[in-house]
């Protein structure tokens, strides 16, 4: 009852605040005014990928000599991964941060980054990102007014546990895995069998607490600056998927823009990214040491195990979705 009433209140405050959203786009109005372009995400603002946010925003003020800004809202302040790509689609939002596994909700073919093992490498991972499939699906969300700016390196992502490290599939039975609101992250855990519970990324740390999950996975900069560290004393690197962030703008913001200020934004926003793929680095090192530090035991299982396992995943693909295992071939075959 309590975390119902704690959603409706937070939707109710994010609706109230789409019409400040709207209202204040283009700031104050009138000659010389500035444009300012609003941007959300759930991420706690010493995150590798908020710092490129806030390079990003330098960017376009930069090369728009002060006529634009971007201003950044962390934390889940204007709501969840879900309900900000909700607010693109109508307007209320200029950009949002989402996990590629969120966006299969809205657009179908994003899927396909979520299953596990499909990169070989993670110069395989950003051939196929940065190159023409790539830009096929950051450009496939514009009939659903999401368009796609670029992707942010989120690494891989490992189990962590409260009780035992997680070996072989096996060791994940009986046990609730918090995963994203992804249907092909749900799958992909009750494959391996455990018992996949989506949670919210804020509700998490407590629902872990409470013994509502047993554990949950991530990369490891988002563990270590979540603190789920102080709850999951364990840390199987298994490196089941390398799911990407996207950044998204919302079309009918986009579509606002001159072609000169658009150009200034998409540039801001590939600068970005290559500005990012060099602090993840840095920061997945250093939050596998901390939370080693901490007393988290590191394993490293063998992955072939958990990509045997899976296999029933790609097959189910061949047979119901052949469009999206043709895309998932596609990436395959990338040298």
């Amino acid at each position: 009852m309590i975390n119902t009433c704690r959603k409706k209140l937070k939707q109710i405050l994010i609706a109230s605040l789409i019409s400040l959203v709207i209202g204040s786009f283009f700031g104050c109005g009138g000659r010389g005014s500035v444009k300012v372009i609003k941007l959300a995400h759930g991420l706690d603002p010493t995150h590798p990928v908020h710092k490129a946010m806030e390079y990003m925003a330098d960017r376009i003020t930069d090369l728009s000599a002060g006529k634009m800004r971007m201003d950044i809202y962390p934390s889940e302040q204007l709501g969840s991964e879900r309900e900000c790509l909700e607010l693109l689609q109508i307007g209320g939002l200029g950009l949002t941060k989402v996990s590629a596994s969120v966006l299969e909700g809205f657009i179908p073919a994003y899927k396909v980054l979520s299953l596990p093992y499909l990169f070989r490498s993670e110069e395989h991972r950003f051939k196929v990102l940065e190159g023409e499939i790539g830009r096929e699906l950051l450009l496939g969300g514009e009939e659903y007014w999401l368009k796609g700016m670029c992707f942010f390196d989120a690494g891989s992502r490992s189990f962590y546990t409260k009780e035992k490290p997680i070996l072989q599939p096996d060791d994940l039975i009986g046990l609730k895995i918090r995963t994203m609101e992804s249907a092909t992250a749900i799958n992909m855990v009750n494959t391996l069998g455990g018992s996949a519970t989506p949670i919210s990324w804020g509700e998490l740390y407590t629902s872990l607490q409470q013994g509502i999950v047993d554990g949950a996975e991530n990369n490891q900069p988002s563990f270590y600056l979540s603190h789920h560290y102080e709850v999951c004393g364990y840390y199987s690197l298994d490196e089941h998927t390398a799911v990407p962030d996207v950044l998204l703008i919302s079309t009918i913001i986009w579509d606002r823009f001159n072609d000169k200020e658009k150009h200034i934004i998409q540039l801001a926003a590939n600068e970005a990214a290559q500005v990012q793929k060099q602090l993840w680095k840095t920061a997945s090192h250093d939050a596998l040491m901390a939370v080693q530090d901490a007393g988290v035991e590191i394993h490293y299982p063998d992955k072939s195990l958990f990509e045997q396992k899976v296999q029933p995943i790609y097959d189910s693909y061949k047979q119901s979705q052949p469009k999206l295992y043709s895309l998932i071939q596609e990436i395959k075959a990338v040298k």
